[in-house]
């Protein structure tokens, strides 16, 4: 793979959707570790500009909830795309969103405030 990651190097952790199917989610501490074996997931905040501005997760980019739909033709298909907010009710949207557009893409359960938590103490919370 483009990202350094084998598919089964990816946790399948998952919660049930609107829809009554499963959403892949990935927890802040195996992310951490996918990290730390050299995995590259795409990293999306779909947080507000001001959110990420004052803590976000290294390498990500930001790209609000708001005007995902007019991006979605631009995420890659052969990488991995991890998604967060503040506690993951936006990213889990956006979730949805990106893998109807046929994205890889796994909500970061518990979002930045999770991460903040129990990876990153240096990412500030609020």
């Amino acid at each position: 793979m483009a990202n350094g990651a084998a598919p089964s190097d990816f946790p399948r952790d998952a919660r049930m959707d609107d829809a009554g199917g499963t959403l892949p989610e990935i927890s802040p501490r195996d992310l951490a570790d996918l990290l730390a074996r050299g995995g590259m997931p795409y990293i999306l905040d779909v947080r507000e500009p001001h959110e990420h501005a004052y803590a976000r997760i290294a390498g990500s980019e930001l790209i609000p909830l708001a005007t995902l739909h007019r991006t979605l033709g631009t995420f890659p298909r052969d990488q991995d795309v991890v998604v967060y907010c503040h506690h993951g009710i936006r990213s889990a949207h956006a979730v949805e969103m990106l893998r109807g557009a046929g994205v890889r893409a796994r909500n970061l359960s518990g979002g930045i405030d999770r991460w903040s938590t129990e990876v990153d103490p240096s990412v500030r919370r609020y």
